[in-house]
């Protein structure tokens, strides 16, 4: 079934959904969601919870009351504050513990039980006298209770006229017990003393003197072991959303009225003003009202190094303040925080369902009927051949245990929780499922140059000083005066200046000059720091070889300034955009996975293709406006290319948005990662290496599952119709199936960084 896209001024309702046990179920609840009218839904066993588009004022409660006309129950979840769900984390809550504690029991009395059924019923040695009767006595409850989800919930189906899993794991084990039943109480089996052994293939013989206990034991407690590991996993690879919750401060001081006031978090309103002391979490965003301090943001960006912030910086929640105390106005509370939106995009990214997963859902609609079909044929062609009605029983019973898909229900859901989830704590944020198959063609990426490859931020890079003049003094004197300014070009020389000086003195009778640059006083010597112009008006000349070194790095697209005092020009400063560290790197690793990458800009050519060139990028497009880079995006498109866009400001979020694949860097503008399609939280270019590869590990996954699970099913059923898999051994082996595809998924879990430390 193809799901059309959301009607345009459609509102989306989540919902919680209990009761199903397959993915079957999930696909019968889609069916039935989406035939009303107005409403286009997903629903994904994985997470149990189903995303619905409706129409705007559409009443919730129709979608609950069709979901429990379908057999299965729903509801809106609760309103979530990140008080409960740290609370719940603290406390060991999860909404899949009581399912997860009554599988438990169910399965631990049932191994208990089970083991010494299967053991006489394999070792002739173990069959004493009244053997028979012991096996029943010890398989009842597990066919009875310990099975009783399957047969609920066979029952549910076959009231609305459907079949699932559920469906073939009820009639299996049903039909084993109620078998045995009839071969003890009126046939030869009951007979004291009844032996027979155990056999991987069927031969003729008398129906009524053989029982089939250890069948309905065995396939419930391997099933049961199945689904327990099943929903573990599952409950484990969501640990990654659970564990950013934990991450926020519980409790701050807030200034109200003057006086220091302790509240929940909770209790924050956007513009109230708070205190964060040396070694608290800063309690939500916000900005620096007063005090300087060291931030310690890596669980946000996974920077070591602290960021030094300063009156007007802003801060983030849950970042820690390890240096002086801050007063704090916040900016943004609750679910707008950046912690609550990183949450956010984690739980989407594992709601929601990509193709591959549709086509897998589609399989399991479909498989269940087929099966039953199928051996209802094995068990009619067995006895029309003249067998006896054991064997054909116990290949119509092989037939029906083996067939069960939890295999291909588990091998795209799984895979795709503990990826997610693993990219959230590398701080890669896949935005959805779909994502993932975009990542497989992609060919070319596209990188946005300022902030993306280049830290975004002006630098002093180089001080040249005429002939004998002192560097450390053209430094102390231009930096001094440049300190007074707020230009970003000498906000970034005033910091270079000090960081190479040390501390820089105050300057006197400053002036702006509009325009040039700025003039004033500074340690009794009247300085000049601007364009060449400015000191040429006061017949300040540079010197040939300085002039020539000037023009050469205006060619590379640096920023001169001049320096000049008391009457002659000193030297200058060069300031230009840096490349990052690990720009070269990514570059070559990207390169390394097959991807051509290509520089975007919107600054000049000369200081494109230095940057270029020094990361190792061959093609650049320079001084291309905003539209432009849609263009360029669009038109790579048009010529077969597969595109991914990384990109990080305002400018950026149309391309991102048009390409093939949008990798937004998480330092940059919220335009910008809301338009892309994976952020990646550190800023580092390198991530975006890692969030490709994982992607494609992921899809890879979900792949190898879904071959495993089907080409299973597939060679197995002809294998037990044939009467060659004995129905126990089919039971255990479909189990074993699903462990493997867990198991392949949370693989995932180790996945790594290829970034050098």
């Amino acid at each position: 079934m193809s799901i059309s896209a959301p009607p345009s001024g459609a509102t989306g309702i989540e919902l919680q959904i209990g009761g199903m046990t397959c993915a079957s179920c999930a696909m019968r609840i889609e069916k039935k969601l989406n035939k009303l009218e107005g409403v286009v839904a997903t629903v994904n066993y994985a997470t149990e919870k189903a995303k619905v588009s409706v129409p705007e004022g559409y009443d919730p409660a129709l979608l609950i009351a069709e979901v429990e006309k379908t057999g299965y129950t729903a509801e809106l979840p609760a309103p979530k504050t990140r008080k409960r769900d740290v609370a719940a984390a603290e406390n060991g809550e999860d909404s899949a513990a009581p399912e997860l504690a009554s599988l438990r029991r169910r399965l631990i009395g049932s191994i208990i039980l089970t083991v010494p059924v299967v053991a006489m019923a394999m070792i002739p040695a173990l069959q004493f006298v009244y053997w028979q009767w012991a096996s029943l006595a010890l398989a009842a409850p597990v066919i009875v209770w310990a099975a009783w989800p399957f047969h609920k919930a066979a029952w549910m189906n076959l009231k609305h006229g459907t079949a699932t899993m559920d469906t073939l794991i009820s009639m299996g084990t049903s039909a084993a017990f109620l078998w045995s039943l009839y071969a003890l109480f009126f046939g030869s089996a009951g007979t004291p003393g009844m032996t027979h052994g155990f056999e991987f293939s069927l031969a003729p013989s008398d129906g009524a003197a053989n029982i089939y206990l250890e069948v309905g034991a065995g396939v419930t407690m391997f099933i049961l072991a199945g689904r327990y590991f099943e929903k573990r996993s599952k409950k484990q690879a969501g640990a990654a959303l659970r564990a950013l919750l934990e991450l926020g401060a519980k409790e701050v001081a807030v200034l109200r009225g003057g006086v220091e006031t302790l509240v929940p978090v909770e209790d924050l309103s956007v513009g109230d003003e708070f205190i964060v002391r040396p070694g608290e979490k800063i309690a939500t965003d916000g900005t620096v009202l007063s005090g300087t301090s060291a931030i310690d943001a890596s669980m946000l960006t996974g920077e070591a190094v602290p960021v030094e912030v300063a009156e007007g910086d802003l801060v983030t929640g849950a970042t820690t303040n390890v240096g002086g105390r801050l007063v704090v106005r916040a900016t943004r509370v609750g679910a707008d925080t950046q912690l609550s939106q990183m949450a956010k995009l984690v739980e989407d990214a594992q709601t929601g369902k990509a193709e591959v997963q549709r086509l897998a859902d589609r399989i399991s609609g479909i498989f269940v009927p087929i099966v039953i079909v199928i051996a209802i044929a094995a068990l009619g062609g067995w006895l029309g051949a003249g067998f006896p009605v054991s064997a054909a029983f116990t290949a119509a019973v092989a037939v029906l245990v083996i067939a069960c898909p939890c295999a291909l229900g588990l091998a795209t859901p799984t895979a795709l929780l503990v990826g997610t989830g693993r990219g959230a704590q590398m701080g890669i944020l896949i935005k959805g499922p779909e994502v993932l198959e975009s990542t497989r063609k992609i060919d070319t990426v596209v990188l946005d140059k300022t902030g993306t490859v280049t830290t975004g931020k002006m630098t002093l890079v180089e001080v040249l000083a005429e002939g004998d003049t002192d560097r450390a003094k053209l430094l102390r004197l231009a930096g001094a005066l440049e300190d007074a300014s707020e230009h970003p070009i000498a906000q970034a020389i005033a910091k270079g200046a000090t960081q190479q000086v040390g501390s820089l003195p105050t300057p006197e009778d400053f002036a702006n000059i509009e325009g040039k640059g700025v003039q004033g006083i500074v340690d009794g010597h009247a300085v000049l720091v601007g364009r060449e112009s400015l000191l040429a008006e006061w017949s300040q000349s540079l010197s040939d070889e300085l002039r020539e070194k000037k023009s050469a790095a205006e060619a590379e697209g640096k920023t001169v300034v001049a320096v000049g005092w008391d009457g002659q020009a000193r030297g200058i400063l060069i300031v230009a955009d840096t490349v990052k560290p690990q720009s070269a790197e990514a570059i070559a690793q990207l390169q390394a996975i097959g991807l051509t990458p290509i520089l975007l800009t919107g600054d000049n050519t000369a200081g494109a293709r230095r940057i270029a060139a020094e990361v190792g990028i061959d093609e650049v497009f320079a001084e291309v406006l905003p539209q432009e880079k849609v263009d360029l995006v669009t038109k790579l498109q048009r010529e077969g290319r597969t595109v991914a866009m990384i990109g990080d400001g305002v400018n950026d979020a149309p391309a991102l948005a048009q390409a093939d694949l949008g990798l937004a860097m998480g330092t940059g503008a919220d335009v910008a990662i809301e338009a892309s399609d994976i952020t990646l939280v550190r800023g580092d270019l390198r991530s975006a290496v890692d969030a490709i590869r994982l992607s494609r590990k992921t899809l890879g996954t979900i792949k190898t599952n879904l071959f495993w699970a089907f080409a299973y099913n597939v060679a197995a059923i002809p294998v037990a119709a044939l009467g060659m898999l004995n129905p126990m051994l089919a039971g255990a082996a479909m189990a074993l199936s699903s462990v493997f595809v867990v198991g392949n998924s949370l693989r995932l879990r180790g996945f790594k960084s290829i970034a050098k430390p």
